[in-house]
């Protein structure tokens, strides 16, 4: 007598149906993977036309003295960031352009920051030139939504230099934010504030 498969034929159809499934989803499994690698692949990032336009954009800064406010114009360059809140199968390090993501996610930045003051007796008071490091934080939804930094510069003015110590904080996938730096230096002691307008 015949043997027949237990569950009858309502069973033996399921699971030639699921070896099927089976075989096809390993059949499909390597391509899927290897696109999923594909999609993760950096994307060449150079500057251009674009780069350079947003660089021409300046960020408004107030200092605040004991005895004086000065307005002034700030850009802002970063010759080496290094990002540790990115994908790890990408490259964690910028120069000069760094996207959003790789900044607010989470980076270390070497800064240098160019700044014009509208007031002063002579072009050594108009000029400032700041550099500094200065670490950033994702807070809410790594950092596109909400993230903060922590830094420490120096910076000359007026044939002075001065040590400087900033918190900020940033929204808008880091486009907006707001930079509070003091300076305890007793030559150019005082508050600055910054409305920072940047994307790359």
């Amino acid at each position: 007598m015949p043997c027949i498969a237990r569950g009858g034929p309502a069973t033996a159809l399921r699971r030639s149906l699921a070896g099927a499934a089976l075989a096809g989803a390993l059949a499909w499994g390597s391509p899927a993977r290897a696109a999923e690698t594909q999609s993760l692949a950096e994307a060449g990032i150079s500057p251009d036309l674009a780069w350079a336009a947003s660089q021409l954009i300046p960020s408004p800064t107030w200092h605040l003295y004991a005895d004086d406010t000065r307005f002034g114009l700030r850009w802002q360059l970063t010759p080496l960031l290094y990002s540790f809140g990115r994908n790890r199968r990408l490259s964690p390090w910028r120069s000069l352009l760094a996207e959003p993501l790789a900044r607010h996610a989470g980076a270390l930045e070497i800064h240098v920051t160019p700044e014009y003051l509208f007031s002063g007796a002579g072009i050594e008071d108009h000029v400032q030139l700041t550099g500094g490091v200065r670490a950033y934080f994702p807070l809410l939804h790594r950092g596109e939504y909400l993230s903060c930094s922590l830094g420490g510069s120096a910076f000359t003015l007026g044939g002075e230099v001065a040590a400087a110590y900033e918190a900020g904080l940033y929204t808008l996938f880091g486009v907006i934010g707001v930079q509070v730096a003091y300076s305890p230096t007793r030559a150019l002691r005082g508050t600055t504030l910054t409305l920072n307008l940047r994307y790359f």
